[in-house]
């Protein structure tokens, strides 16, 4: 399409690759974070909110419905949790990189069967109760994740 190859030229991102010192420094850097601990403030934050339904409502169906929507979510996660420890220990990067995919498409099947199963699991189901459930307890590993990097902001200004 273009003709002068001079304009793509400019037009193409600098990349300069790191060294291995410069990537190790980069990784150091990075925060870590631990996947069985998201998975626990996962579980944590759905029991909370199924207390608190348990509380204010005082009705098992609703408690009921939202604890299944805490296992939609919780149960897959530590699926993937578990393989995600498994595959960080092979050697090849790309066997690895594959190993997540096939796991995170295992992590979505099972949280939809769940989902597919709830009405037969949960014999007076409230869907909004275990909407409720499945998105706060989906949610909170933003949280996690942005208190871990709050955490790493704080001890790097003391």
């Amino acid at each position: 399409m273009w003709e002068d190859d001079d304009v793509n030229k400019d037009l193409e991102p600098q990349f300069k690759p790191l060294t291995p010192d410069q990537a190790a420094a980069w990784r150091a850097n990075q925060p870590k974070v631990d996947v069985w601990k998201v998975v626990a403030w996962q579980a944590g934050a759905g029991m909370l909110l199924a207390a608190a339904v348990a509380v204010v409502s005082g009705q098992w169906r609703l408690v009921s419905s939202v604890a299944w929507g805490v296992v939609a979510v919780v149960l897959p996660s530590a699926v993937f949790a578990r393989a995600w420890a498994r595959q960080m220990r092979l050697v090849q990067a790309g066997a690895a990189l594959a190993g997540l995919f096939v796991w995170e498409l295992v992590k979505i099947l099972l949280t939809v069967m769940l989902l597919v199963a709830s009405p037969w699991v949960i014999s007076q189901l409230s869907w909004l109760a275990l909407l409720a459930g499945f998105v706060v307890t989906m949610k909170v590993s933003w949280v996690v994740m942005a208190l871990g990097w709050w955490r790493r902001r704080t001890r790097e200004r003391i």
